[in-house]
């Protein structure tokens, strides 16, 4: 398996909203790597890719110009509490910054308390706002 699909398989584990199915995932990060709008940082240790978190910059009306949706992020269960995590939200925050990105956001599962700590000590707050969605077509295969 493809080692960056092998790590969203791990997140995705665990979130309960979304199901792991590697070829989407594959494809996913395909048409990522393919656009011009997103971006994916990997953590590497010994020629190995232990993380990775993925932007994709929208426009925001409430903004006035370009924000970021950090989809995933996600360090392997073996590497996690070495600052992995937060190096690539580092990574993720400069680009943001040097490219006029006025906001980030992201969405966590709120089962997950650990993971909603770790943003709360980097500086990420809870909104008013509730994250809906609607499930419109099976991505082709």
């Amino acid at each position: 398996m493809n080692p960056m699909a092998a790590l969203l398989s791990e997140l995705f584990a665990i979130e309960t909203d979304f199901e792991v199915d590697a070829t989407k995932q594959r494809h996913g990060l395909t048409r990522l790597l393919e656009s011009s709008s997103g971006k994916i940082w990997v953590a590497e240790k010994q020629a190995r890719i232990v993380g990775l978190c993925t932007l994709q910059v929208l426009i925001s009306t409430a903004q006035g110009g370009r924000v970021g949706l950090i989809e995933d992020v996600v360090v392997a269960k073996a590497h996690q509490r070495q600052g992995i995590g937060s190096r690539l939200l580092d990574a993720a925050e400069a680009w943001a910054r040097a490219n006029r990105l006025s906001r980030l956001q992201l969405a966590a599962d709120r089962s997950n308390q650990g993971a909603l700590a770790f943003y709360q000590t980097r500086g990420w707050g809870s909104t008013q706002l509730v994250v809906l969605r609607k499930l419109l077509e099976k991505v082709p295969r």
